[in-house]
């Protein structure tokens, strides 16, 4: 009898557990609300680079004296590391291989469940934290964990220059974490757009185009995008135009300021929209301040992006590169030149 009630109360012990587990606070956490809250979560660190397990360099101000950062180095205590590159996957569609995009469900799982996720934890997404590219990377994995149906994640507003720039902890070991349980619970198709979707559009679905003002022009190109300039009706929104710069940290704006910037960009941030770049990469910027920061959940991420659409030779607009005139030598000053 008495092993019996031991039974009982430990099951009960850990389904109180489960329940009285930390309440992430919205889509982003800052620094503090992290640290006070570190042995309740689980941080997913997403690096492209070595700096996980070097130091970060910071020198001393001349006027102030205080340590001024300048390379993130370093990582949280018990991190898990998942490179971005392992996080996105070669697929064939129609008998064409396609890069960059979203992992079938069981290899998605399987790279999560390799870097240690659990299933009983929320996810802090922590990125580097000084780049648009860099925090549009956790962005990324935000977007893919929640199309998989994981709701228990947010990001690091600030990303490890925020928390270096605080003076916070940090250790520079390998990640070395045992192989995690968590499961891919869903697959929310309502996340993600499909050539064929945009295709079909009406003129009630915006298109936001997450490339900076080159690409969009077409007076430039990825060497994986097959042909220069945007989808028609799309507009530009460029990555630089989501983050505010925060000492060495590039952080989140208001939701506010997020509407004026929309608004001035030509968008509706209340409106059906599909934002893309030229992989799926930068798009998850915008769709994360939509969808998750102002509350619009008809916003989905063109999975592939101008590298699809133009691999399939869907049709484009760009500006008209004329010739120059045949008289134009270098340093000339003659109009047209």
């Amino acid at each position: 009898m008495k092993y019996r009630f031991t039974t009982i109360a430990i099951a009960t012990a850990t389904l109180a557990g489960s329940a009285w587990a930390v309440t992430l606070p919205g889509a982003v956490v800052d620094s503090q609300w992290l640290a006070k809250n570190r042995s309740e979560v689980q941080v997913v660190d997403i690096r492209s680079d070595k700096s996980f397990t070097v130091q970060p360099a910071f020198e001393t101000d001349k006027k102030s004296g205080k340590k001024v950062l300048v390379e993130v180095g370093g990582h949280l205590a018990d991190a898990l590391q998942v490179p971005f590159g392992s996080i996105r996957a070669d697929r064939m569609l129609n008998g064409q291989k396609v890069s960059y995009l979203l992992p079938e469900k069981a290899d998605f799982e399987k790279v999560m469940q390799t870097a240690g996720l659990r299933a009983d934890l929320p996810i802090v997404i922590v990125t580097k934290g000084s780049d648009p590219s860099e925090i549009d990377e956790g962005l990324r994995l935000f977007w893919q964990l929640k199309y998989y149906g994981e709701d228990r994640i947010a990001l690091l507003d600030g990303g490890m220059a925020a928390w270096l720039a605080e003076e916070r902890d940090t250790v520079v070991v390998p990640a070395s974490a045992a192989a995690g349980n968590w499961k891919a619970t869903a697959e929310r198709k309502e996340l993600l757009a499909t050539p064929e979707d945009i295709a079909n559009a009406g003129n009630d679905v915006q298109l936001v185009d997450a490339r900076g003002a080159t690409q969009y022009y077409g007076l430039g190109k990825r060497d994986y995008v097959y042909a220069p300039g945007h989808i028609k009706g799309a507009k530009m929104l460029p990555p630089e135009l989501l983050f505010r710069k925060d000492g060495p940290a590039l952080k989140f704006f208001s939701a506010d300021t997020y509407r004026s910037i929309f608004t001035m960009s030509g968008i509706n941030a209340d409106q059906p929209a599909v934002t893309y770049c030229n992989s799926g990469h930068f798009a998850a910027g915008p769709w994360f301040v939509e969808h998750e920061l102002l509350g619009n959940k008809h916003v989905r991420l063109f999975d592939g992006s101008m590298h699809l659409w133009t691999l399939q030779k869907r049709p484009l607009e760009s500006v008209t590169l004329a010739p120059l005139p045949a008289t134009c030598v270098a340093g000339a000053t003659t109009p047209g030149c």
